[in-house]
């Protein structure tokens, strides 16, 4: 295999992505990893990092390009870090998640090829992939001027890149973001400085509830403490301008001290208006129309409360079918007793309560199970109960000292996977069926063969597009136990 070096430019035709998104070509058998080229593109690529067997590349010119290839809507999306396929046609980004999906479960999982092909279903993706996500957290720095900027961070990076017009958040979001900064610039508020420690605004939060209309906005400040009874100089007169905003609810401040790349602090404070906000999920049920399946709303639905710490997934459309989706693999008739771990707050456990006879939820956060709490009060629900701790260390006690079983666990941890110790109670516990919903297809692919190594077999799976634009993937699988 010939070796090229730092700075040789090339022309490659790009045949393959990787799991990032970036675009895979080969020169005489010599893998080059470029980022922005799209899968049928040939481009022009600079080697900035060359090994052994491969190299990483800078697209220079896209020289022909892929069938597959859109014009994006942002501006900024090759600096920004989170929009890695908005030039790749949506369709064909859906089968980029599908091929994820399956290479993980396949190449980590160890499972063999016709066997996944066998139970994977099609990944479910939006009509409208656009001003989906529910939630953001803008960093907040300054430009080579000292002028105040918003935005998101550059790809690997705690670079900055302004920009107050994502197009995958809110179109209000941008008035909330230009009324804050112009009220720093102001009254020179200083944004907080990585390098000094320095500097006031760390990050603007913004959350809306899509069916309420509610928005909630939060300022995480590198502060202990109120100066003369307020968090920043001015502060009525920011909290009125932000009160005109159609919608606002809640407005507060989370402190947060620590040199860390933990965004929120571990409190929060309301300034004006509620705590919380609410939003609506619905439940669905997938029917066969004019040869596409779709997510039809069954009337049911149920509402939360969400506060500025707790965990609610970002695309409330899609979360309405990847919660349906769990509910239908879930198998429940009414008869069942069914444990969510990692519940957060209560979103899954209340959709299985509405079909189970008892749910049992866990999470480690208090606050979370504070909302789920409320959240079961809110919909009526007597069948759910939550515990604050870690699924380890719950399950087992609960299992032993009061007898409680589980005919159906669904997990639903972060990024990480389940703890080693998790997936072993699951095992000790022996539900007839498991569900499992992951936001990391790399970690399920391990998860699922300890479960299996244990006892289980994959019945079904199959991804839901919950972030539009990039690269992760949602993954719904149900597995149950093997037959003796």
């Amino acid at each position: 295999m010939e070796q090229y070096k730092k700075n040789d430019v090339l022309t490659v035709t790009i045949e393959d992505m990787g799991h990032d998104g970036e675009g895979i070509g080969k020169i005489n058998g010599f893998p080059l990893f470029i980022k922005d080229a799209v899968i049928g593109d040939t481009v022009l690529a600079k080697i900035m990092k060359s090994k052994k067997n491969y190299a990483y590349a800078r697209l220079e010119k896209v020289t022909m390009p892929s069938p597959f290839r859109v014009e994006p809507k942002c501006p900024f999306y090759r600096q920004c870090g989170g929009c890695q396929l908005q030039t790749l046609s949506y369709e064909k980004q859906l089968e980029f998640k599908q091929n994820k999906i399956r290479n993980h479960l396949i190449r980590l999982g160890g499972f063999k090829e016709r066997f996944i092909d066998r139970v994977m279903e099609p990944v479910i993706g939006m009509d409208n992939p656009y001003r989906y996500r529910n939630k953001a957290q803008y960093p907040v720095g300054t430009d080579k001027n000292g002028k105040p900027v918003a935005g998101f961070y550059a790809g690997h990076s705690h670079t900055i890149i302004a920009n107050t017009n994502c197009y995958l958040g809110d179109e209000k979001n941008q008035q909330i973001l230009e009324t804050v900064l112009a009220f720093m610039e102001k009254y020179k508020i200083a944004p907080y400085n990585e390098t000094t420690g320095e500097g006031l605004v760390r990050h603007i939060l913004i959350r809306t509830g899509f069916t309420s209309g509610q928005i909630m906005v939060y300022f995480v400040l590198n502060s202990r403490r109120k100066k003369n009874g307020a968090y920043f100089p001015h502060q009525d007169e920011l909290l009125e301008a932000l009160k005109r905003t159609e919608g606002m609810a809640a407005i507060g401040v989370s402190l947060n001290r620590e040199k860390t790349n933990v965004i929120m602090g571990k409190e929060a404070e309301n300034l004006w208006g509620s705590p919380t906000i609410w939003d609506r999920i619905h439940i669905r049920r997938e029917e066969t129309r004019g040869g596409q399946r779709e997510f039809i709303p069954t009337g049911q639905a149920l509402d939360f409360n969400i506060s500025p710490l707790s965990f609610y997934q970002v695309n409330p459309v899609q979360t309405e079918k990847l919660y349906s989706l769990a509910l239908e693999y879930a198998g429940l008739d009414g008869s069942q007793t069914v444990w969510d771990l990692y519940c957060g707050i209560g979103t899954i456990s209340l959709f299985l309560a509405t079909r189970a006879k008892q749910v049992y939820g866990v999470e480690v956060v208090p606050q979370a199970i504070e909302d789920a709490r409320e959240n079961a009060r809110r919909n009526g629900i007597d069948n759910a109960q939550f515990f604050v701790g870690r699924a380890e260390d719950v399950l087992p006690r609960k299992y032993e000292e009061e007898g409680i079983f589980a005919d159906v666990i669904v997990v639903d941890p972060p990024r990480k996977g389940c703890d080693e110790a998790c997936l072993r109670t699951m095992l000790l516990m022996k539900p007839e069926r498991i569900v499992y919903v992951s936001c990391d297809s790399a970690t399920l692919a391990r998860d699922l063969r300890v479960l299996c190594d244990g006892g289980y077999e994959v019945k079904r799976v199959r991804g839901c597009d919950q972030f539009c634009m990039g690269v992760h993937v949602e993954t719904v699988v149900l597995m149950s136990r093997k037959e003796k």
